[in-house]
């Protein structure tokens, strides 16, 4: 199904109509557009602002080779082998609100009956925040040890998404833009490839949104099932 979208400049007025559909970028990775509505958004801006407080409040993180990442980021849920220092003394509880969009997700992606929506167990959400010079360089999910896809949740800002290949963090890869509201569900054929995010366009998110400095909140729900012992 085909749905409206707008190209606007940035922090400027709407320009004119584009048409945007979801679509399978990728094999196992599927775009779908304008999935939330701008009242869900705005309950998920509201929701989030609560559940990234106290000991799991957004921080920069730093990377085993001793950098800051540009990206405040925090972990809700079960443990993340990535954050298990840094999110010391967090709720082990996924809120339930996450739990059903990122079912959902997997379902609107690859199908109701699919086995990866009837598998799906979400665990654990990692929320990153993205100023205007805020980057997320090319990287392999590979914390999970499972099969199990990935679901994104784009909030805010527009951001350039690079969706690269399985082998390294140069070409080929596309560009797409991720739209707030937008849905990303990466898993089968594209689960381990390389990806990240060059660019953030700000001032493109909506005011209503009650994000007051503006930038993106992303959240991705994923599984560590397979992680249990």
């Amino acid at each position: 199904m085909r749905r409206p979208s707008v190209m606007r400049g940035p922090g400027g007025p709407e320009l004119f109509q584009l048409d945007r559909e979801a679509r399978e970028i990728a094999p196992g990775a599927v775009h779908v557009p304008d999935w939330l509505s701008l009242s869900e958004q705005q309950e998920l801006v509201a929701a989030a602002r609560l559940w990234c407080s106290g000991s799991a409040r957004l921080r920069h993180q730093r990377m085993p080779g001793g950098g800051v990442m540009s990206v405040k980021s925090t972990v809700l849920g079960q443990s993340w082998p990535r954050y298990k220092v840094q999110q010391a003394g967090r709720p082990e509880a996924l809120p339930e609100r996450l739990g059903t969009l990122g079912v959902a997700g997997v379902s609107r992606a690859y199908g109701q009956d699919s086995p990866e929506a009837v598998a799906f167990e979400p665990t654990t959400a990692v929320v990153n925040f993205y100023d205007a010079d805020a980057r997320m360089g090319m990287h392999q999910d590979l914390d999970e040890s499972g099969p199990d896809p990935i679901v994104s949740i784009s909030l805010g800002d527009t951001c350039i998404f690079r969706l690269g290949n399985l082998e390294h963090r140069g070409r080929p890869y596309q560009d797409i833009e991720l739209k707030s509201g937008d849905l990303l569900v990466f898993g089968r054929s594209s689960r381990w490839a390389f990806h990240g995010v060059p660019a953030v366009k700000a001032g493109t998110g909506d005011a209503s949104l009650g994000m007051r400095n503006g930038g993106r909140i992303n959240i991705t729900v994923r599984s560590t099932r397979h992680d249990r012992r």
